[in-house]
């Protein structure tokens, strides 16, 4: 990873953060993307204490705002001439449904518009880079998830846990159709379950549910275990040339029937891209 150029969303706690400074140790510079500036200029002084002597750099953004995604892609795409790695890791749950100012339900908005325009703008630096990688953090949760594009964002009929796994098996439909657009590129695009961890993840999903988070991680690995599949994607030469594939612990698995839907994983993108104004 020495003289790779990183770029991670979600990179200031938890796996993103692990991730960043496992990669930083291996040489890697990292772009982090983030939202709160308090947070991003602590996680951003540990980078530079796990790697010391390179110029990592962070961005600030809003991902739940569409506005935010684009800027902030635009942003990086100026001042990075190509981008070796793109981590997608940012993402949360809400027990309520929230509706942000673009109309969107924001488990969706941020769990997986954030991942397509934020890695579209950023296409043709990863292109510029030749073997470059996405990836990008899903879930086991995308098993409970019931594909219904009549209810795509889960605004008729709101749960948190259906409306998270939604968005985790979007992650990986996503994740499909970008290897197949990207076969001839170069560029591979993974996605992974990194289990259950003990990080920030549901700290500010409100209600009950916070409370459940908050028992539950007492069982949970702990975010250093949680990072190894993003480490060992954006890192390992065995995965050299492998695109389009779903990794738990470091191993490539099977996800649900849903999720290995392509008619389905075309669908989701060309309606995404007409949501976000980055129809073809």
């Amino acid at each position: 990873m020495q003289g790779k150029i990183v770029v991670v969303t979600g990179g200031t706690s938890g796996i993103g953060e692990i991730a960043a400074r496992k990669l930083a140790t291996k040489g890697a510079r990292i772009v982090l993307i983030a939202r709160d500036e308090q947070r991003g200029e602590a996680a951003l002084k540990r980078l530079r204490e796990a790697g010391p002597g390179i110029a990592h750099t962070i961005h600030y953004a809003d991902l739940s705002s569409l506005a935010g995604m684009k800027r902030v892609a635009a942003g990086v795409a100026a001042v990075e001439p190509r981008i070796d790695v793109l981590v997608n890791n940012a993402g949360a749950m809400f027990s309520k449904p929230h509706v942000t100012a673009d109309g969107f339900e924001l488990t969706f908005a941020l769990n997986h518009l954030a991942y397509f325009v934020v890695t579209l703008g950023l296409l043709d630096r990863l292109k510029a880079a030749g073997a470059a990688r996405i990836v990008s953090t899903a879930s086991t949760g995308h098993k409970v998830a019931k594909l219904d594009f009549d209810d795509l964002q889960s605004l008729k009929s709101y749960n948190p846990m259906q409306s998270y796994g939604r968005s985790k098996l979007y992650n990986i439909l996503f994740t499909r159709e970008l290897a197949r657009r990207l076969a001839a590129t170069g560029v591979t695009a993974n996605c992974l379950h990194p289990g259950f961890v003990a990080s920030r993840f549901g700290d500010q999903s409100g209600g009950i549910l916070q409370s459940l988070f908050g028992v539950a991680k007492l069982f949970a690995i702990s975010p250093e275990k949680g990072a190894e599949t993003i480490v060992y994607l954006a890192s390992s030469p065995e995965v050299a040339g492998v695109s389009g594939r779903y990794f738990y612990r470091n191993r490539p698995v099977e996800p649900s029937k849903q999720a290995r839907n392509d008619v389905a994983a075309q669908r989701l993108w060309d309606e995404t891209a007409k949501l976000t104004g980055l129809a073809e």
